[in-house]
């Protein structure tokens, strides 16, 4: 009896379950059909994976069957040459229908940083280069600042970007380009720098370099352009990428540069300086959670006599998406690096122009002018996303950045230390289809702590509300903007005073102003014009810093002001289209002009309650002690010019073609006519703006075919015609004779100018095998010129790298 009625539990327990074992049955495969989109061809082998990570391909016919486990769940579609797609399976379907679009199609770039939406280039009002991470990897780019060196109309110098002739020779201290990592600026809280090698490039899908004032929308800062970098997007799959690259310095042509060896004739693999780095970078994307995390690091014997770079670096991302809301998206993403650096400014003489006055590595020469530095850069990002109803979206996000320097002797915290608290909170929202609005709020605060011999303790205070309407009709865009400025520095006057009417009754908040139109005349044919203000205020090292740091002196003036300038262009934009090769043409004429420019001058800055000085090296009052670097607001300037740049990308037949060209004529000229600020300059009969040229020059193009690839790259600048003259003359004394600032520089410039500026040359090789495998040999500077970016400056000699990378 008892056996019996277990029986009937069991067939009841069976009958139950029934509806739930055949509903399970439906739905234990998804089935459908991918064709392209162009043909309506069926596309066999396309990858097809679920959020549970079952995955499957196409058969011959486009069809798939894909097992699923529960609803609702994401369905990817993925296919070498085609743009991947997604869709959202909630409840039971058959048969469902999926068209792909070849990259042919799809081989636009995207933008966000133009107008903080999603833009395609094209369509964007004024000139921007986007460099992609596949290129960076390639050219064996090791910062941003190579990155930035790459582009068109962009020039470096000791760790200044200047786009267009915007800026000058600041001594690292201040930027008018602004860089934003993850949305926010990533400029220093104490020196209102960038620091370019602490950005991890590794974890970057491309930078966007945008050129003219773009302070509306993102602030103090972006006088001059902005340089923004968009990080990788975790895969189902998962992606794993390491690079390894090493490398060594050739001999300079002149014997008396090379300090390495007592040998100068001969080459000695031994005792050459050498490159060493290594990334590492890892993305996954989960049901609802993603990561990436990724390392780099730099280790280097630099070229120069007692110059070293040693970082390490640790960066990631880690983001939630609910499956119930895919509408919101939170996380937060950082960085860490610990850097020690050794660097000099002036040297020895232009015969021994690798060397440090003073000597080489302090070890071994007391009297060495290198300066050996250590820090650590801190950056914590919490951001929150959602898009709410009516397409319209929220997005908050903040910025926890500290700063801290130091040398290898005394610690980390024993110079500064400097806290960036930064957040923001944006809205925006799309109507009729044609009416975008872009709107928020920014606030930061910094807080510096130094030794008094430094620049001692400072606090400031930023805040900001912005807007930006957006009309986009079917051939024509418009854009209008405003952004309202507040900022104070301790407890002076805030210098965002305005005036509008001149009536000396100022308000503390700064209004700048941004009005830009596209049209598209036919399919592949833009035309754009565009205006926008800018505003920088002067950061704390500018207005405080007291250092001697590489040989040179620096000295505080609390008394600059904020620089101020406008920018504006007209161009067009035309694009080519041969099968899956897509190129475009571009010409722009611009002209930039700035009030109250801030610019390091070397000067006497004697302080009026010294009465005498003394010759005699070591005592008190001795005169070298007051000549040396100092901000200064020195020049009302306008910066006029053309820019024509080639960029292409993409297949011809078989063939991969890749070129990056661009050519920029400048016109820099100094508006301030006062005789004694005229009398600074290298040759005072020219109008041209110091430490800027004419002519600028680049062109990188790059071929690929069955694996193997092949590069070249040229970049040629004119010759620099104005520097500071004391650099040349030296500093006069009251005896009648002369210090050598920088020895030998005169007789040095005079053959620079025999060859109208300078031109440096790169190549590149490299062959990928098993798909995931790929080996890269760069040779820089290979004709192995001897050139500079500024004064005493001389840049490397020919470089050789070889590059290992696994992608899978």
């Amino acid at each position: 009896m008892s056996y019996q009625i277990r029986k009937m539990q069991k067939i009841f327990i069976l009958i139950l379950l029934l509806p739930f074992l055949s509903f399970a049955q439906e739905i234990e495969y998804i089935d459908g059909e991918v064709n392209e989109s162009k043909t309506k061809n069926k596309l066999y082998g396309v990858k097809v994976s679920t959020s549970e990570g079952k995955a499957t391909r196409t058969d011959p016919d486009g069809k798939f069957a894909i097992k699923i486990e529960s609803l609702p769940t994401w369905l990817y579609f993925s296919l070498a040459d085609y743009k991947t797609d997604s869709i959202l399976v909630e409840k039971k379907k058959k048969n469902i229908k999926i068209v792909l679009s070849p990259i042919a199609q799809e081989i636009k770039t995207l933008v966000v940083s133009a107008s903080r939406r999603s833009q395609e280039i094209e369509d964007v009002p004024i000139s921007m280069e986007v460099i992609k991470s596949d290129f960076i990897e390639k050219k064996g780019l090791v910062n941003l600042e190579q990155v930035a060196d790459q582009s068109p109309g962009v020039y470096v110098m000791d760790g200044q970007v200047s786009i267009r002739g915007g800026g000058g020779y600041a001594y690292g201290v201040g930027s008018r380009v602004l860089v934003l990592t993850n949305g926010m600026p990533l400029t220093s809280p104490d020196l209102g720098d960038v620091k370019w090698n602490s950005i991890p490039l590794e974890s970057m899908s491309q930078i966007e370099i945008i050129k003219g004032a773009s302070s509306v929308l993102y602030g103090s800062g972006a006088l001059n352009g902005m340089i923004s970098l968009t990080p990788r997007e975790p895969s189902r799959d998962g992606e794993l990428k390491v690079k390894f690259q090493s490398g060594f310095y050739d001999n300079p042509k002149r014997g008396t540069l090379r300090w390495w060896d007592d040998d100068t004739t001969k080459f000695n693999f031994s005792s050459n300086p050498k490159i060493n780095l290594l990334n590492i970078y890892y993305g996954k994307m989960f049901n609802e959670f993603g990561y990436t995390i990724s390392s780099n690091g730099y280790f280097t014997k630099g070229y120069k006599d007692g110059e070293y770079e040693n970082r390490v670096r640790l960066s990631g991302n880690l983001f939630y998406r609910p499956s119930k809301a895919q509408n919101l998206k939170m996380g937060v993403a950082f960085n860490s690096q610990y850097e020690n650096v050794g660097r000099f400014i002036i040297w020895e003489s232009a015969t021994m122009a690798y060397t440090p006055t003073g000597g080489g590595s302090p070890d071994t020469n007391p009297n060495s002018s290198i300066t050996q530095e250590s820090s650590i850069r801190v950056c914590v990002d919490p951001y929150i996303k959602y898009l709410g109803k009516k397409n319209s979206k929220h997005e908050l996000k903040g910025r926890y950045y500290l700063v801290s320097t130091g040398n290898p002797f005394d610690g980390l915290y024993s110079a500064t230390k400097a806290d960036m608290y930064y957040g923001d909170y944006q809205f925006s929202k799309k109507w009729n289809q044609i009416h975008n609005l872009t709107s928020g709020v920014t606030a930061s605060s910094n807080i510096i702590n130094s030794r008094e011999d430094v620049f001692g303790d400072h606090t400031s205070i930023n805040l900001a509300g912005y807007a930006q309407y957006d009309l986009n009709m079917e051939r024509l865009d418009i854009t209008a903007g405003v952004r309202l400025e507040y900022f104070k520095q301790d407890d002076r006057t805030p210098d965002s005073q305005f005036d509008l009417w001149e009536t000396k009754n100022v308000i503390p908040i700064y209004p700048v102003f941004r009005a830009a139109v596209h049209y598209a005349l036919a399919k592949n044919t833009h035309l754009r014009s565009s205006f926008g203000q800018g505003i920088r205020f002067p950061s704390v090292g500018e207005r405080f810093l007291t250092a001697e740091s590489g040989g040179a002196r620096i000295f505080p003036n609390p008394d600059i002001e904020p620089e101020r300038g406008w920018a504006t262009e007209i161009g067009i934009k035309q694009v080519f289209h041969i099968g899956k090769w897509r190129s475009s043409i571009d010409i722009a004429g611009f002209v930039n002009q700035y009030d109250n420019m801030i610019e390091f001058a070397f000067d006497n800055v004697m302080p009026d309650s010294i009465t005498s000085v003394s010759l005699v090296p070591g005592t008190p009052n001795y005169v070298e002690n007051f000549f040396g670097f100092q901000a200064q607001n020195t020049e009302q300037a306008r910066i006029s010019g053309i820019e024509v740049s080639f960029n292409s990308q993409g297949k011809i037949k078989n063939v991969e073609l890749r070129t990056l060209i661009g050519y920029t004529y400048m016109k820099p000229v100094s508006l301030n006519t006062d005789p004694t600020y005229i009398s600074t300059f290298s040759d005072p009969s020219s109008d041209m703006l110091k430490y800027r040229f004419n002519h600028l020059a680049k062109a990188d193009v790059s071929i690929t075919w069955k694996g193997i690839s092949i590069g070249y790259c040229t970049r040629y600048n004119s010759f620099m015609s104005n520097i500071d003259r004391l650099f040349i003359d030296g500093v006069p004394l009251i005896t009648g004779s002369t210090i050598d600032v920088l020895p030998g520089l005169g007789e040095y410039r005079e053959n620079e100018a025999k060859n109208n500026g300078s031109i440096v040359m790169d190549a590149r090789i490299g062959y990928e095998f098993m798909e995931k495998y790929s080996i890269n040999i760069l040779v820089n500077n290979f004709l192995n010129n001897e050139y500079s970016s500024r004064p005493a400056d001389i840049q490397p000699p020919r470089q050789f790298l070889v590059q290992l990378m696994y992608n899978i």
